[in-house]
């Protein structure tokens, strides 16, 4: 049997490849000192912390009247496909919720009766995929406003907020539900919400005394919108005179994430030093 021999038998000692395992850990300290001065930082323009605006709920008719054309005269938002009184709210309304940055917003939706269909929150990609499944006619096919403010008041049960607001939107006339619009307008009084009514159509297609009383007395106002472009610049003159303090400041929140990397790093730093001490 031939002999076997190993020329170079020092690469195989253990010695050898524990100081090279020293060699990787200590480039790896290194790195991770170079990350840790750099500072990792994630950058939030808009503080939770100060996510303390108004509450809003956007109070919406789903009658029958609503499955109507004929408001984007300008097919501007249709883009060439006719689209309904109640397609047009939408889309006009999700753009709103989309300017409200620091404020929470719900949606209630109403015909024969109410419900509220996303609850108010903070969260306004919620409330733009909740308001995009709502369809007309859910609710019925009548008009019962008293039901809808009686259901966007309650919809503020769990609300904390200064200052309430309740924007309705109806083509018709109260005509049905249990509650009447005075008592239901009376309950939004006694909480301080303000409402503010916007009637769509044509004069005479909703009741234009009944929407005013409402707004009037509730400390809103009272809007009229024949087109999609009026229902644009209404809720726009909204948005505007229901400004949050908050939205017109800037808040950063600055996130760092060097100590994270310190952390990392100190165990190995303690090895190697443990190493040294050994030597």
């Amino acid at each position: 049997m031939k002999p076997i021999f190993f020329v170079h038998l020092q690469f195989l000692s253990s010695k050898k490849s524990f100081l090279k395992l020293e060699w990787i850990l200590k480039v790896i300290v290194f790195i991770l000192l170079c990350i840790a001065l750099a500072s990792p930082i994630v950058i939030d323009k808009f503080n939770p912390l100060n996510r303390h605006g108004k509450d809003i709920v956007l109070c919406i008719d789903a009658s029958g009247s609503m499955n109507s054309s004929g408001l984007d005269f300008e097919n501007e938002l249709g883009k060439g496909e006719r689209l309904s009184r109640f397609e047009i709210t939408k889309i006009i309304a999700t753009e709103f919720i989309h300017k409200r940055v620091s404020d929470n917003v719900g949606v209630v939706l109403y015909g024969d009766f109410a419900f509220i269909a996303s609850p108010i929150t903070y969260e306004k990609e919620i409330v733009s995929d909740m308001l995009s499944y709502l369809s007309q006619g859910m609710a019925g096919q009548n008009t019962a406003i008293g039901e809808a403010v009686a259901m966007s008041v309650r919809a503020f049960k769990h609300s904390s907020a200064k200052t309430k607001v309740i924007i309705l939107l109806t083509d018709g006339e109260h005509n049905s539900g249990k509650i009447s619009p005075k008592d239901a307008l009376k309950l939004a009084k006694e909480q301080n919400i303000k409402i503010y009514t916007i009637g769509l159509g044509k004069k005479g297609e909703s009741d234009e005394k009944l929407l005013e009383k409402i707004a009037q007395e509730s400390g809103g106002k009272f809007y009229t919108a024949v087109s999609a472009k009026e229902l644009q610049s209404v809720y726009e003159e909204i948005d505007m005179l229901e400004s949050s303090k908050i939205k017109s400041r800037e808040y950063i929140l600055k996130d760092y994430y060097y100590w994270i990397v310190l952390l990392l790093v100190l165990p190995l730093l303690l090895f190697l030093l443990f190493r040294e001490i050994e030597k």
